[in-house]
């Protein structure tokens, strides 16, 4: 059937604002006190110890408000109408990708910078599409935006402070939203997303485009195989050198992100290095992650970078910067299955993500990647990689061999698949589940790293449901594509 003919549907009518406000108040903070970092507006997770004499004191997730997200399919519908939130670097480049897939309409923007919103609405003309509406009235017009009837899905890529509040309004006007990384800062507003995602019947996403690599998705069906044998232990990482990014006058809309290094001790960006790794393991869908343990290093290279490159008189000299320039974190699963985290945006070394998984029968590591398995390899040489793209590559990779726009065409291939399972009414890759989760080590870090190392619980935001395999981004190629 040609998407023409697809009858456009909607979903299921979301209840009203005031039942949401009402049943969610008061929940998503219980027993997870957090506490504004030196009057900062950021927040830190009092989480409990995880094991020995500190089991006694955790604190039970709060009762769930709806039924599970887990498996909930979008409504078939025959265009995705999207609203695109943010459109600095990111968002401006999603733009073009949401007007590259078939079958989605950008209806609104949105951005403080009128200049930005305005150029964005020719961009979406200048593809042939209608002029979108413009909400570029200050800091809350995405609030006026998202009580729109003409959208399906709310698109946010903005500074991180304003992602939980800018979902938030989507999914209580009844929308479908996905998140740049990370969904939110603080371990309430991660309950409170999955809260409102239950109670209104919108999925609420992490869009982790890492997900997606070529690399990520062939491991993840080798390991779904059986080729690593039974999975021990996996590794993920955001090693990426962004000092001059972050002292640019131009590449990000003022200091946000230089500034969280005011704020918070841990690991401020997660996802990259997290989401695949969770997925190998199958987090949330057969294993959960049940603690996290973090260390960090002396906070001095953004310090230093700035009295080598930085006038006098620039407002920079007056941060005092925590942020650890290296942050470990180790995190132990239901299974008792091992996944080392790390971050460093502060210090000089080449891209990594790691991305490595071990099993009984061999290991994966990436930046280069590289590949060792039994009875494939021996003389503990490593071998090809490349020579189990024919096998394993995904499904989407084989369709789409040279995707266009970024980061190697990942984001791409994460926009049509969204879109996708929008369009012919499949359940998501992944859920408010997992935007919680790989978010999770962004709180959880900063307290533990505050207490020495000391392991902290890690909420299961599944509410138990993650004992259930389900399926993931190792997805079925659907019949109708």
């Amino acid at each position: 059937m040609s998407d023409d003919a697809v009858p456009a549907q909607h979903d299921a009518p979301a209840p009203s604002r005031r039942t949401v406000l009402r049943t969610t108040a008061g929940v998503a903070g219980a027993g997870l006190g957090i506490g504004a970092i030196g009057g900062a507006p950021a927040h830190a997770a009092a989480a409990a110890p995880a094991g020995g004499a500190g089991t006694a004191g955790r604190a039970a997730p709060p009762p769930r408000q709806g039924a599970t997200m887990a498996g909930v399919p979008f409504a078939r519908r025959s265009t995705v109408r999207v609203a695109v939130v943010g459109l600095g670097n990111r968002g401006a480049g999603m733009l073009d990708l949401f007007l590259a897939v078939p079958g989605v309409r950008v209806t609104a923007v949105c951005d403080p910078v009128r200049d930005k919103a305005a150029r964005a609405a020719a961009r979406v003309a200048a593809a042939g599409q209608p002029t979108p509406a413009v909400y570029a009235n200050g800091e809350h017009d995405y609030e006026r935006l998202c009580e729109r009837g003409d959208i399906d899905l709310v698109y946010v890529a903005t500074p991180w402070e304003l992602h939980f509040p800018m979902a938030r309004a989507a999914l209580l006007n009844g929308k479908h939203v996905g998140v740049e990384c990370p969904v939110a800062m603080a371990l309430d507003e991660l309950w409170a997303l999955v809260d409102l995602s239950e109670r209104t019947r919108r999925h609420c996403m992490q869009l982790e485009n890492c997900c997606y690599g070529r690399n990520e998705t062939r491991v993840l069906r080798m390991a779904h195989a059986g080729r690593f044998g039974e999975l021990l232990h996996a590794a993920g990482a955001y090693n990426h050198d962004l000092r001059e990014l972050m002292f640019s006058p131009t590449y990000y809309e003022g200091p946000w992100r230089r500034l969280w290094h005011t704020r918070l001790r841990g690991d401020l960006y997660p996802n990259h290095g997290f989401g695949p790794v969770a997925n190998y393991l199958d987090v949330n869908r057969g294993d959960r992650v049940v603690s996290i343990s973090s260390f960090g290093t002396p906070a001095l290279g953004l310090a230093e970078y700035r009295a080598a490159h930085m006038p006098p008189g620039h407002p920079s000299w007056k941060e005092a910067y925590i942020g650890s320039d290296r942050t470990v974190s180790m995190l132990r699963t239901a299974k008792g299955r091992v996944i080392r985290l790390e971050h460093d945006v502060s210090t000089p070394h080449p891209y990594s993500r790691i991305n490595s998984l071990g099993g009984t029968r061999g290991v994966f590591e990436d930046y280069p990647a590289r590949i060792y398995l039994e009875p494939d390899h021996a003389d503990h040489r490593w071998g090809d990689f490349a020579a189990y793209a024919e096998e394993y590559d995904h499904w989407l990779w084989k369709e789409h061999a040279n995707p266009p726009g970024g980061h190697g065409g990942m984001d791409y291939l994460m926009v049509y698949r969204l879109t996708q399972c929008m369009r012919l009414g499949l359940v998501p890759d992944f859920d408010v589940y997992d935007a919680a989760t790989w978010t999770a080590p962004v709180p959880l870090s900063h307290a533990s790293v505050r207490a020495g190392g000391a392991p902290l619980e890690f909420p299961d935001f599944t509410r138990g449901e993650w004992r259930r395999g389900r399926p993931g981004v190792d997805s079925e190629r659907p019949a109708e594509a």
